[in-house]
């Protein structure tokens, strides 16, 4: 007979179990964190913290616009904005007033940017 054994017949020792559960362990966190979309419980927190601050500058965005456009003299304060550059644009909102909301002492992070994209 041959001194081959068959898969049926292997035995594996304690240490190569061990070590393979290992490997499969990190292999499987690999694959979990790399493309299977696992989220460690900062991160998330994280990422909440940015769609609520987002939602709430996309509603006081909207809400600066309407003051925007619904305030005495629209059509000078719109030509006032478009004369303004770019990185000066979030200012000339913010002195308006037009990005504080009722009750708020100070505008919203990133309100005025939304407003000023959207006037």
């Amino acid at each position: 007979m041959s001194e081959r054994k068959s898969w049926s017949e292997f035995r594996s020792s304690k240490a190569q179990w061990f070590w393979s559960v290992i490997g499969a362990s990190a292999l499987t966190m690999l694959v979990g964190f790399t493309w299977g979309g696992w989220t460690t419980a900062n991160s998330a927190r994280v990422a909440q913290a940015l769609a609520v601050r987002d939602a709430r500058a996309e509603l006081a965005g909207e809400i600066c616009v309407h003051n925007f456009i619904n305030a005495d003299g629209a059509k000078a304060n719109l030509a006032g904005l478009r004369d303004q550059s770019s990185w000066a644009r979030e200012d000339f909102i913010e002195a308006g007033g037009w990005a504080t909301i009722a009750g708020d002492e100070a505008s919203v992070v990133n309100a005025a940017d939304v407003c000023a994209e959207r006037s």
